[in-house]
């Protein structure tokens, strides 16, 4: 599979969230695909997570959460928004309630994978979701070059 080719991923765990396995699972499909793959790992604060998507100008955040993580979300969110990062989607996996999935859909989270998702469908989304070089870098729209 080459579907991810030209897409970077970032992929981290929020908070103090330490079930790393979904997330490295998910980190080594996405790289298997041909995605770009930047793994903060665990204990990342959504100002750690947006400041690295900005750092390494990434297509798509990619959040491996559990319930006990909503307000932390909220936060990413609103720090994603606030740093001009609209445009880059975030993804969410693990074990959300659905409860918090119309809370989270809200506030712009693009999509969620929960425990079970078939590989070929995380691919195949992330792989039409970044921007993948059809829209401008960070740099770009910070200093017009192209």
């Amino acid at each position: 599979m080459t579907r991810g080719r030209g897409i970077k991923v970032l992929v981290s765990m929020i908070g103090l969230d330490s079930h790393t396995t979904g997330a490295q699972v998910v980190a080594t499909l996405l790289r298997d695909a041909g995605f770009e793959v930047v793994y903060l790992g665990v204990n990342q604060s959504p100002a750690m997570i947006v400041g690295a998507a900005i750092q390494e100008d990434v297509d798509v955040i990619g959040i491996s959460s559990h319930a006990s993580n909503f307000a932390l979300i909220e936060e990413l969110m609103a720090l994603v928004t606030e740093n001009g990062l609209a445009d880059v989607p975030v993804v969410c996996g693990g074990n959300i309630p659905p409860s918090q999935l119309g809370k989270l859909k809200a506030l712009g989270v693009a999509r969620f994978f929960p425990p079970g998702t078939p590989s070929d469908a995380i691919v195949e989304y992330l792989g039409g979701l970044g921007r993948g070089g059809r829209a401008p870098s960070l740099r770009e729209r910070v200093t017009g070059d192209e």
